[in-house]
């Protein structure tokens, strides 16, 4: 029987580990006895449901998650009770309820309270998009935006994930990262080449993020969707410590890097100020 718990005990954890986005949580130690494997696993059914996936069956979960039928068919229906998600025929979607998850994040973050009227100043100047964004895991996610037309194929909007190694905001964040967290992030990071510009050799990209840090913003030319140019600046509270990134994303038909650097970077880094400023000395 012990031998049979055990294999159950594997067959569980495998895919986990196999299947782990860097949106999901580090799992602490198995001996810690304050962690909760329930919640990290509700947790993870609902981040199942990404992008184009608005309804999921209870195996299509369970193989997404990780975990067993049974087990995931338990956080579809507790999920379901509470108002999280619904479901008909197996076929389960998330409901409105999981917006308030999110909605708390945003109205008890300083930076994302203050930052709206900020960006949208940019963007009347500039007549571009701009964005806010913080770090998580390897991605960053945008937390604020004032968007003027759409340039990237895919949607921006408030909660959407881009990985950080060849976004302007993320290489800005990353710069901001103590060596030995870079180093580490560097060693774990499996990068795709999205265009052919994209840098995924590992020493470069450590040598252009050790340029960012030096120069103070970072320009990314075309490296995640051709025809996409960014610049961004460090977000700086009181004290200096970098706790998000603004950027303003534009067409490569429109500036080229040595007019983003000359109209638009002075703007970013005053509003990158205006927000650290009103942010205060305490960053929850």
């Amino acid at each position: 029987m012990r031998q049979t718990r055990a294999a159950r005990r594997n067959q569980t954890s495998e895919p986990v580990r196999r299947r782990q986005r860097p949106d999901a949580p580090v799992r602490p130690a198995a001996a810690d006895p304050d962690y909760m494997l329930s919640l990290e696993r509700g947790l993870a059914v609902i981040r199942s449901f990404g992008a184009g996936r608005g309804t999921l069956s209870v195996a299509e979960v369970a193989r997404e998650v990780g975990i067993s039928r049974a087990s995931a068919r338990r956080c579809l229906h507790t999920l379901s009770v509470l108002g999280y998600a619904s479901g008909v025929n197996g076929a389960y979607e998330l409901g409105p309820s999981v917006l308030t998850l999110g909605y708390a994040y945003l109205v008890s973050t300083p930076a994302a309270r203050v930052a709206q009227p900020i960006l949208e100043r940019v963007t009347e100047r500039l007549h571009e998009s701009c964005s806010l964004a913080v770090l998580d895991g390897d991605d960053i996610v945008y937390i604020a935006r004032s968007a003027t037309q759409r340039i990237l194929s895919i949607g921006l909007t408030v909660s959407s994930r881009l990985p950080a190694y060849c976004t302007s905001m993320g290489r800005v964040l990353l710069a901001a990262l103590p060596d030995p967290d870079l180093t580490r992030y560097l060693t774990r990071l499996v990068p795709e080449r999205h265009t052919p510009r994209t840098i995924v050799q590992k020493r470069p990209l450590r040598a252009e993020i050790e340029r960012v840090r030096e120069r103070g913003y970072a320009i990314v030319d075309e490296e995640l969707e051709i025809g996409l140019r960014s610049i961004a600046v460090p977000v700086r509270r009181p004290g200096d410590r970098v706790v998000a990134a603004v950027n303003v994303g534009v067409h490569a038909g429109r500036f080229t890097p040595t007019m983003m650097e000359r109209d638009c970077l002075p703007v970013l880094q005053a509003a990158a100020a205006e927000i650290g400023r009103s942010i205060g000395p305490v960053m929850r």
